[in-house]
């Protein structure tokens, strides 16, 4: 499904990459990412979308945002919302669909295929567009974790599905075991 004369453009919704990948064990190496679909195709732009707890003194998620800054990702972030539901548990809420879609369709005119980096259903419409406008779509999920992670009818309307956990091999680390303190 690709070409090498493809311009491609990745479009990946950090939290759902994250979950996916975390749902088959294991971590995601951006570097690789970035390296393998450059191989496939002409890479115009690979986006990453995450949102940002801002009053957070450390956020886990900071130095990989800091990296993908300085290795090639155009950064799309914007603050998460915290709220307490009501249960009383605290919540964290940071869509970026709607800048994703943005993006998406801006771009849409400059290039062959687009791959999408989420099982979300919510960009079904969003693939739908692109294909009239000629642009060939792959979604990137896996429908290996329990449950699985795309959405049936976001499968439906893409052109490719990838199952991320066949990317493994190519893009993919062993998950880091949680750090903790030596007993004394």
């Amino acid at each position: 499904m690709f070409y090498k004369d493809d311009r491609l453009a990745l479009f990946i919704d950090g939290s759902n990459l994250y979950a996916a990948a975390k749902a088959l064990n294991f971590d995601i190496d951006y570097k690789l990412l970035r390296q393998e679909f450059a191989r496939r195709g002409k890479l115009l732009r690979a986006f990453y979308y995450t949102a940002l707890l801002e009053n957070e003194e450390y956020s886990p998620i900071r130095p990989l945002v800091d990296w993908l800054n300085y290795n090639g990702y155009a950064m799309v972030t914007k603050p998460a919302r915290e709220f307490t539901d009501s249960q009383g548990r605290r919540k964290v809420k940071g869509n970026m669909d709607i800048e994703l879609a943005v993006d998406a369709l801006e771009l849409a005119g400059h290039m062959d295929h687009a791959v999408i980096f989420s099982g979300d259903g919510d960009f079904k419409p969003l693939l739908a567009a692109l294909q009239r406008k000629g642009v060939r779509v792959s979604v990137v999920s896996t429908i290996r974790s329990q449950p699985p992670m795309i959405s049936d009818e976001l499968r439906r309307q893409a052109d490719n599905f990838i199952e991320l956990d066949e990317l493994r091999s190519v893009i993919g680390r062993p998950m880091r075991e949680p750090m903790t303190d030596a007993p004394d």
